[in-house]
């Protein structure tokens, strides 16, 4: 993500990060031991393909400015007669693309087939992880020209699927995927926190479920 303006990380915010990342880890470790025999629903209901619901969605622009704002920075506004910039805050150093993928692109296809998912982005961008408690995915994306990788986790959790990812830039996301309308519909809450950020981005995203293309 290319953020205009923010504030600097302070020691009492990495401090809680910390803290904050270390509770999520336990979490899913705990998560991972105790998992059921039988397998949720979400588990078949969640494959497929989908298009973002732009009604229902929060605006990711909005949600980063919100962000600026909590962490003392300023937005930089545009003139009054300039062209409302969509998308505004897309972009920026390889190492960041995680979240604009996730926070940006309107399509998403997953496939999972048992532990393992692959979600495909926009771009054939994939991401690969699993759901038995291996913390390191399989990368698919091969082009990082400084030799790190994202990373990504999950579990499940009665009926959603829990996700923490670890980007290159050193952030982390936390993402909580459901099912609704029937299964028409996928419910993504996500915590987006890039390393160089000073707060923390609250994002919902609504998928529909969309026929093969």
């Amino acid at each position: 993500m290319n953020f205009l303006k923010s504030a600097p990380i302070s020691k009492q915010t990495l401090q809680i990060a910390g803290i904050l990342s270390l509770g999520v880890s336990a979490l899913f470790s705990s998560l991972a031991t105790g998992q059921n025999a039988a397998a949720p629903a979400i588990m078949s209901g969640i494959t497929g393909h989908w298009t973002i619901n732009e009604e229902l969605s929060q605006n990711t622009d909005q949600q980063v400015e919100a962000a600026i704002k909590e962490a003392g920075g300023k937005v930089q506004r545009q003139g009054w007669f300039s062209k409302k910039e969509e998308d505004r805050y897309r972009g920026g150093p390889p190492e960041q693309e995680l979240y604009d993928r996730i926070s940006y692109d309107d399509i998403l296809t997953i496939n999972y087939s048992e532990p393992e998912f692959i979600f495909e982005y926009a771009d054939n961008f994939t991401r690969i992880f699993h759901t038995d408690g291996r913390r390191q995915t399989t990368g698919v994306n091969a082009f990082f020209e400084e030799g790190g990788t994202d990373f990504s986790f999950a579990n499940w959790d009665n009926e959603a699927l829990l996700v923490e990812a670890r980007p290159r830039d050193g952030g982390y996301t936390i993402e909580t995927y459901t099912l609704q309308a029937q299964g028409g519909q996928l419910r993504v809450e996500m915590t987006i926190q890039p390393d160089n950020f000073g707060a923390a981005i609250s994002l919902l995203r609504i998928y529909d479920r969309t026929v093969e293309p």
